[in-house]
């Protein structure tokens, strides 16, 4: 039998252990043990009392025994191995088992952003919507890892997971981030942050209103939330909690918005830039300066808005096709926008005061030597060209910035433009708090009923069985002439009888939140039915799950 709670003793019969001496070592563990009154040992004999009754057994000299909370003798299982001939490694998984049973699935977050990890890290890790798929399928690969998601941005790289068991889901979601990205654990574990269940669940629902981002209310990570689950649906592992987690996490996000003025006057990463650039150049050169955006794409096209809203009249934007920005230049039609090839980017490049980037590429558009080919810009301007790059990973190279011509700036640098906006929002911050905090306990308490679901099927299973074994019996009683009214009768006072007899058991076991159990209730009534009517398997459902991914993992 395993030791629980931490309290394992080993005694060996060859030296004596007073009844004092044990009896201080008890009192350090008073928690762990409730059963019994006391317990000593000499070297040939130990007794037990509990309550009234008194048991003797006799040791053989020279074996180990370790006491449990209950004060039971159990023999050391390494010395039982010898003599039974059971292998280490046998009693290693039984005890693995043994471990299992007590423990439950947990929802797990793996992350860095851009307050834990500089962008050289993050970069890294990002991931292109287009592998979202993959990586679910990599993640719940592993043995201890069911469900999983990935939210990848600008700003932040993060790994949602059910995870069979807390510490080894994240020793397998840490190595795989190390093995796509080639940083080292070492330094992965140095970045990271780990939140665990509700914790985590709280994270997400900020994470989706804007609490959590660098720009305090921006809209645009909803929209990225919202991706996700679009992106995940029918891939195998986006599955029912992940999935029902993000659901939420959208229905979140959209409440706060709605009832509080969070997102009012707030600027997202592309309006940031945008005020980025105008703070660093020359004012008198805000009329004339020459905007060019590299990419058409969701940031670009918001860098374009952006800019014809501070009355930048004409602006190319380079991108691979044309088609996206014939549709920016419809919506726009008070502004001229110039449509250039990706061929012709260096040369557009050469003509513009400030290059904004923002594409997917996963390779460097401009380098330090690309950038020191290209004209200087007026001395109007400042004498320096700016990069403002806001892609992950990035498109402009950190060298670039040793080019005395050259300013670069990435999504790191708009925390000095964030701040200058935040200041009148962070008081609607806290209504949306108290959002989160009453939506996290709505999800927790359908997360927690789902524990319970097993034992319910299980339980509905085992009536379902007596009442159509007692019904056939009653039939063949009654013989062959019974009408088939009568038939139908008896069928459904079987099932009446069934339902009123569970409904009592079934109102105990759900959680929905608009009841007065606590979940330590609950789950204590799904114990008890489980003993009662013998529904417990010989291991639990996570030892079933962890077997069969080990298994099919062999194939």
């Amino acid at each position: 039998m395993a030791a629980a709670s931490g309290f394992l003793t080993s005694i060996s019969v060859n030296n004596y252990y007073s009844e004092q001496k044990l009896k201080m070592e008890i009192s350090k563990n008073t928690r762990s043990i409730q059963k019994f009154s006391y317990c000593y040992s000499s070297s040939q004999t130990r007794f037990f009392k509990t309550g009234n009754s008194r048991i003797r057994e006799v040791i053989p000299e020279k074996r180990l025994f370790v006491l449990d909370p209950r004060c039971e003798v159990v023999s050391n299982p390494k010395i039982e191995a010898k003599r039974s001939g059971i292998s280490a490694l046998e009693l290693l998984k039984t005890s693995a088992a043994d471990r299992y049973t007590k423990e439950t699935s947990s929802i797990v977050v793996v992350g860095l952003n851009f307050r834990t990890a500089p962008i050289e890290i993050r970069e890294k890790l990002s991931i292109p919507e287009a592998q979202w798929h993959q990586a679910i399928g990599e993640l719940c690969a592993q043995n201890h890892i069911e469900e999983a998601a990935v939210l990848s941005t600008c700003n932040r790289m993060e790994i949602y997971v059910v995870a069979l068991s807390q510490h080894r889901g994240v020793k397998e979601v840490t190595e795989w981030m190390s093995k796509i990205s080639a940083v080292p654990i070492s330094e992965l574990c140095q970045h990271r942050f780990l939140l665990y269940n509700k914790d985590a669940t709280h994270h997400l629902f900020e994470v989706s209103a804007g609490l959590d981002s660098l720009v305090l209310g921006e809209g645009q990570i909803l929209a990225q939330v919202k991706q996700v689950v679009k992106t995940g649906q029918g891939v195998p592992g986006f599955d029912r909690k992940i999935s029902g987690l993000f659901k939420h996490a959208i229905t979140v996000g959209k409440r706060v918005r709605t009832e509080t003025s969070i997102s009012t006057g707030s600027v997202s990463v592309s309006s940031a830039a945008v005020e980025l650039a105008l703070m660093k150049l020359p004012e008198s050169s805000h009329a004339t300066a020459r905007m060019l955006v590299v990419g058409a794409g969701k940031m670009g096209k918001l860098l374009i808005k952006h800019l014809a809203a501070k009355g930048f009249t004409k602006i190319v934007v380079v991108n691979r096709t044309e088609d996206r920005v014939s549709a920016i230049r419809k919506e726009l039609e008070d502004v001229e926008i110039v449509y250039r090839p990706l061929s012709e980017m260096f040369a557009c490049a050469a003509e513009a005061d400030v290059v904004f980037t923002s594409t997917a590429s996963e390779t460097l558009l401009f380098s330090k030597e690309q950038v020191q080919a290209l004209l200087p810009v007026s001395p109007q301007i400042g004498g320096r060209r700016l990069f403002i790059d806001i892609s992950v990973p990035r498109n402009v190279g950190s060298c670039v910035s040793d080019v005395e011509t050259a300013c670069v700036y990435n999504v790191d640098d708009l925390k000095e433009v964030v701040e200058t906006n935040k200041e009148d929002r962070l008081h609607k911050a806290m209504e949306a708090q108290a959002i989160i905090k009453e939506e996290v306990k709505q999800f927790e308490a359908w997360k927690d009923s789902l524990e319970t679901v097993p034992t319910i099927k299980k339980l509905r299973a085992y009536a379902e069985r007596i009442r159509s074994s007692e019904f056939d019996k009653c039939l063949s009683k009654m013989g062959n002439d019974i009408t088939k009214n009568k038939k139908k009768a008896i069928y459904d006072l079987s099932i009446g009888i069934v339902n009123k007899l569970l409904h009592g058991p079934m109102q105990h076991l759900r959680c929905d939140g608009n009841d007065n159990r606590s979940l330590s209730e609950i789950l204590e009534n799904m114990n008890a039915l489980n003993r009662i009517f013998s529904l417990d398997t010989e291991i639990s459902v996570l030892e079933q799950k962890i077997r069969a991914k080990i298994e099919q993992n062999q194939k």
